[in-house]
Parts: structure tokens; C-alpha cells; sequence
């Protein structure tokens, strides 16, 4: 390929990708997001996944297709509507049918609910459902104000057998949590036919390779592959998986305890030793210091694949509402599910409604369940979110924790 040919090539690649209301979220990889569609159950459900991220801590992002069986289909929590997301949707229309169904299962999780108004714009007959609850920040606005179609978009009701699409989708809601300036709801939706349980937020589990939409473009795993700032580290499995494995424990703990934030005077004269200080690499900054024993801490995390709530819910909201929290999970678990779908992370994941139940038991004094321990996260990991959820406590900006069942 000419280098004319190239560049039209990655003009055209640059459009396709494009998301045009990326401001109203800025985060990466900012308004131009690749997207990679699975299909999870032949002729039946399918995943959309891209990227999202904050200093090159990337995870996925996800959102769930169903077709229905009186054909046409439901979609569980939209990501970006770039033309290439687009397009791939409409194949599946050309093939079953329109989108009938889009839902909002959250109503904190900003970087979920910035997609369903621009989304539900391509798909005109939709009916939009959300999470009771909803709110925005700083003013309260009403829902047509954040783009929600108002003709078409409905409040999930309490009793799910009240919607449309309740003799193939039985939903609960959790919360809403009060969190202060905002509240934390999700909506745990199960398909009866595949025993597949969608979620948004609570439930994850992380792959020991990185995903494969973080693979496209490796440069943030490649980025914190590195053990200090100048080190060059060659583009192979080894150093993705390696930046994969760093960058997941940022995402659950912002600082595990085998981190080290190094004084700014050394990492300004590491800074200075770099050829590359472009801003693409933050003008050479790499302020970093991994243990050497590092990886225990994601092997400890990961825990083999084990499904877990993320530490940041642990910490700082799960704990507000404990017997809100149980209630809601016992009642998810009387489903026979096989496997979860959760928005971020790995997917799916083969799991049964007991160890879904037994992922919750952090917040019980005395668990009753067997294996308890496993789910259980190293304390020692918690520390900087327990600093956190101690100053949320003293200035009041939260309710305080309550303690455990």
C-alpha cells in the first residue's frame, strides 16, 4: 500500500471510529472508539465491546444484544454509536429484525448513560427503558435533557412482569443506594431461554490475557509494561499481558499496596532520560514503582478467574445499603443462570446463581456460605479506598457505612 493509499486508508478507519460527543465524557480514547462484536449464543445474544480509560488504565466497555422471539431485538446498556458500532448493529437488524428494547440498567454510571440518548437516535422505533432513580449532577434535569427521546422513554417498573418483553426477560433492581450528592442503582436482567444474567457494575471477573479490544491498540498495555519511565519494552504477549496485569490493578484499587508513587524529583529526572516525550507518552512522566512481587497481588485479585464485586463498590458503596445489597442478590440468585454478562471485564462467564450469592458475602458478619474465603480480597490492597471512604465519612460528603449483617 502507497503511502496515499495509507492514509486515506486510516481517514476512512478514523471516521468509522468516530464519536462526536466524546466531550461530554472526555476520557479515553477520547472521540475515536473501536468496537468488536461477539457473538456469545449462536443466532442469539452478542456482545459490542470497546475501550474506556483514564491515564491508560483501559478495561472494556460493553453492551449486550438479545434477539427476541417474536423477532427484533433488545439492547442492555448502549455503548458509543460510532458508524462502525452502527453498522455492526444493523446486521444483526438486516438479519432479526429492529431494535425494539433499549435499556439504561444504571443510573450513576455516567459512562453508560452519555450513550443511550445518542443511540436510541438511530433506532427511532426503540422503546427506551431506565433504572428508576435517575439523576445528574450538578442540577437534576429532566431526562429528555440528557438526550432520552421523551415520546419513548419509560421508567422501568417495579414489577417487571409489567413490560413488554417480560415473558423472555425477568429484571431486579437494586437500590436506589443514597450516596450524598448522587445515588447507586443497577438492574440485574435474566434471560430465560439462554439462563444468561446480564449486569451492569457489580459482579466482574478479570481474564489472565488481555482482552482482546485492548489489543487492537497496544500501546497503553505497552505503557505500563514499563518498570521505569526510559525502559524500551518490545511489543510481544509477554510485556502486553505484563501491562494487562498492572493496568487491571489500577482499575479495582487506584493504588494496590505493591505501588509505589516515587518523589517527583526522581521521576522529573527519569522524565529526562526518555527519547520518546511526546504528549501521546505525558512528555516522558512515568510516576510508578512497582514491588517486585507484584504480580501476587493480581494473581490474588484475579483469583483464578473467580467472579467478585469490585473493590471500589466494596468499599465505598455496596457498604451503605448491606442488607439492601443481600436482599437484592438473594433474589437474583433464585434464577438458574449459567453465565453473567457483566458491562466490563471478562464475558462471559460460566457461574451459578450460588456463587453469584457467595461474591456478596463481604458485606455479612458471619457468611454461611462454604469457600467464603476465596472471594474474599487481600485487606491490604483496600487501603487507599479505605483512606477514602474515611474522608468521604468525616466531611460528610456521603452517608456513613453501616456495618455488616
Amino acid at each position: 500500500m502507497n503511502g496515499q493509499a495509507r492514509q486515506a486508508e486510516e481517514v476512512k478507519n478514523s471516521q468509522d471510529f468516530s464519536w462526536q460527543f466524546w466531550f461530554t465524557l472526555p476520557i479515553y480514547p477520547f472521540g475515536k472508539r473501536q468496537t468488536i462484536r461477539r457473538e456469545v449464543i449462536k443466532n442469539t445474544i452478542w456482545t459490542f465491546e470497546q475501550i474506556q480509560g483514564i491515564f491508560y488504565v483501559i478495561v472494556p466497555i460493553r453492551m449486550t444484544v438479545v434477539k427476541l422471539n417474536e423477532g427484533g431485538l433488545l439492547v442492555y446498556a448502549p455503548v458509543a454509536p460510532t458508524p462502525e458500532c452502527i453498522r455492526l448493529v444493523n446486521e444483526l437488524v438486516a438479519e432479526h429484525g429492529e431494535v425494539k428494547y433499549i435499556i439504561l440498567p444504571t443510573i450513576s454510571g455516567i459512562e453508560h448513560k452519555v450513550f443511550v440518548g445518542p443511540f436510541a437516535r438511530y433506532f427511532p422505533h426503540a422503546e427506551v427503558f431506565v433504572a428508576p432513580s435517575q439523576w445528574s449532577f450538578p442540577l437534576n434535569l429532566p431526562l429528555s435533557w440528557l438526550g432520552l427521546p421523551s415520546k419513548r422513554t419509560s421508567i422501568l417498573p417495579e414489577d417487571s412482569s409489567q413490560t413488554p418483553f417480560a415473558a423472555e426477560f425477568d429484571y431486579e433492581i437494586l437500590g436506589a443506594i443514597d450516596l450524598g450528592a448522587g445515588k447507586f442503582a443497577e438492574v440485574a436482567f435474566f434471560h430465560k431461554s439462554s439462563k444468561t444474567l446480564l449486569l451492569t457494575d457489580t459482579i466482574v471477573s478479570v481474564p489472565a490475557e488481555p482482552p482482546a479490544i485492548l489489543q487492537l491498540d497496544p500501546y497503553p498495555l505497552l505503557f505500563h509494561a514499563r518498570d521505569r519511565a526510559f525502559d524500551v519494552v518490545i511489543d510481544n504477549a509477554e510485556n502486553r499481558r505484563r501491562g494487562w496485569w498492572r493496568v487491571a490493578l489500577f482499575a479495582f484499587y487506584f493504588q494496590p499496596s505493591v505501588l509505589e508513587i516515587p518523589k517527583w524529583g526522581s521521576v522529573f529526572r527519569d522524565a529526562a532520560k526518555v527519547s520518546n516525550r511526546s504528549r501521546k507518552n505525558y512528555f516522558g512522566l512515568y510516576p510508578f514503582q512497582w514491588k517486585v512481587d507484584w504480580q501476587r497481588s493480581f494473581e490474588a485479585l484475579r483469583g483464578d478467574g473467580r467472579i467478585f464485586v469490585a473493590p471500589i463498590l466494596q468499599a465505598l458503596i455496596l457498604n451503605r445499603a448491606p442488607e439492601e445489597t443481600l436482599a437484592w442478590a438473594d433474589r437474583v440468585a433464585q434464577w438458574d443462570f449459567q453465565q453473567i454478562i457483566p458491562c466490563h471485564l471478562d464475558a462471559p462467564i460460566p457461574a451459578t446463581p450460588y456463587q453469584f450469592r457467595q461474591a456478596f458475602s463481604f458485606l455479612e458478619k458471619q457468611p454461611t456460605l462454604a469457600s467464603y474465603n476465596s472471594y474474599l480480597l487481600p485487606e491490604v490492597d483496600f487501603q487507599v479506598l479505605r483512606k477514602i471512604d474515611a474522608g468521604l465519612d468525616r466531611t460528610g460528603v456521603v452517608p456513613p457505612a453501616k456495618e455488616q449483617v
